[in-house]
């Protein structure tokens, strides 16, 4: 911390990513002095007490924040783990019975510490819902409606994609916002309510960090005019995804016509109803599943989350949405693979052409587009054998560095950044463990093979994908090891 302050005082902006020291990123129910000096006490007991499992989780503070489908989830024999004060089951005890067939296809972890803080049965809940149709709570999620005069100058400003002008209303806009050097600030999606009004949804951890850089941006600007309504305690949302997701949601919806593809394409977003309940229904996908956010008010939830069950839906634990499927899928998250350490061009999502209105961290980014080369590229990896010299099978967790297989050195790129896997984990579409990093340009080539060093051994990486692609898309593409 005391570097990071000295490099802000000193060069104007951080050498990394000041996310996970961020007082922005608190949320006010974690900011009361009960709260405080819990997870004081206790950090200050896991530094003199190490080593601390990269999945370990906090005993203080926790059940603060607790969404309407909680009891449900708790008579299931959820496993909970809390991010932003939000209890989040990672799978479920009743699904290791009801999936006992799937679970037969996820290996066991003889490693504890690779099965430390971890429940199989995620794995046998990704593969359910990858043959059928499964439930993700995701009511974590920071919701933010905007709306009034300087509303679209705000977000267009703040915005690389464009979200104003003659963009529809119902639409949704994968976005990013950059720092002063075009840095990766923050990853959402912006959905337009009305000519005045958009839905600003972020994830749950980035949250709080994501809405003081809204409102700092805007009064530093001189924007005034414009309301921002906090949704994320009154709005529930859980995702519905799988090959059958539309026909089980048309057999319970009012209109189930309104669920076609002609009349809510993907990135789109409106009013449906469901035996009764009102729902926002948004078409989009981290699990590269068909399938919806379902919105719903919290009083609501309950009684949404029982239709579903009711209907066969499979409960499936966060720990699909926000680890294994989405590394199958090449997606990153915000402050592990997303950071402002590097440019959307080196994390594989700039967009095709820049829009011509102004936004913040613009000129850094159409100078990082003018490059020859990118200095790194982030790109997806598989271990080629995850055996460890005594022939344990090894499923790592955390962050570990990456090397080259001759010099045994880290790869440095120009800019002097080292390459590790910022996301690691068993990927059961595909049968193998898959990571993330950013690799110089010279190593960023597919087939490229690396080492990365766990626990002092050293284990083959393969570059499979450098960029954003997919190695399993389960909507087109045949899966790829």
């Amino acid at each position: 911390m005391g570097k990071l302050l000295a490099d802000w005082i000193t060069r104007g902006r951080p050498d990394m990513d000041p996310c996970s020291v961020d007082i922005a990123r608190f949320y006010p129910v974690q900011k009361t002095p009960h709260h405080v000096h819990g997870r004081c006490r206790e950090i200050a007991q896991k530094i003199y007490d190490p080593p601390v499992h990269p999945r370990e989780p906090f005993a203080s503070g926790r059940n603060l924040r607790r969404g309407p489908f909680w009891s449900r989830e708790q008579e299931l024999g959820g496993y909970f783990m809390e991010a932003a004060g939000w209890e989040r089951a990672h799978g479920y005890a009743a699904n290791e019975t009801r999936l006992a067939a799937y679970l037969e296809r996820v290996p066991e972890r003889p490693a504890e510490w690779d099965a430390r803080h971890f429940w199989r049965v995620a794995n046998a809940e990704q593969l359910a819902m990858s043959d059928d149709v499964g439930m993700v709570n995701l009511s974590h999620f920071a919701i933010y409606d905007i709306s009034g005069h300087d509303a679209e100058a705000l977000l267009e400003r703040l915005s690389v994609a464009r979200i104003g002008g003659d963009t529809p209303i119902g639409k949704g806009v994968y976005t990013h916002f950059l720092d002063d050097a075009g840095g990766v600030h923050s990853d959402l999606t912006i959905v337009r309510l009305a000519p005045d009004s958009w839905r600003v949804i972020c994830g749950g951890d980035t949250g709080h960090r994501d809405l003081m850089w809204i409102i700092r941006r805007g009064e530093g600007w001189g924007l005034t005019r414009w309301h921002l309504e906090d949704r994320t305690d009154g709005l529930a949302t859980l995702g519905l995804w799988g090959p059958n997701a539309r026909r089980t949601l048309q057999a319970l919806a009012d209109v189930p016509e309104a669920l076609d593809d002609a009349h809510l394409p993907f990135a789109t977003a409106r009013e449906i109803r469901v035996q009764g309940l009102p729902v926002w229904a948004f078409r989009i996908s981290y699990v590269g599943e068909q399938g919806w956010e379902l919105y719903v008010p919290f009083s609501y939830g309950l009684a949404l989350w029982d239709r579903l069950f009711e209907a066969g839906v499979t409960p499936v634990g966060i720990d699909t949405y926000a680890n294994s499927r989405r590394l199958e899928k090449s997606l990153r998250l915000q402050n592990v693979d997303l950071l402002t350490d590097y440019n959307l061009l080196e994390a594989g999502l700039a967009r095709p052409k820049v829009k011509s209105a102004e936004f913040h961290g613009k000129s850094a980014h159409l100078e990082q587009r003018g490059r020859e080369h990118q200095p790194a590229t982030l790109c997806t990896l598989v271990m080629e054998d995850h055996h460890d010299s005594s022939g344990i099978p090894r499923f790592p967790v955390g962050q570990a560095p990456l090397l080259d297989p001759e010099s045994g050195e880290v790869p440095v790129d120009t800019l002097g950044r080292r390459s590790y896997t910022t996301s690691i984990a068993w990927g059961p579409s595909l049968e193998c463990n898959i990571a993330m990093g950013y690799l110089p340009g010279a190593y960023a080539e597919e087939d490229r093979r690396l080492l990365m060093e766990y626990f002092g051994e050293h284990y083959s990486m393969r570059v499979a994908a450098v960029g954003y692609r997919a190695l399993y898309d389960p909507l087109g593409e045949r899966p790829r090891s």
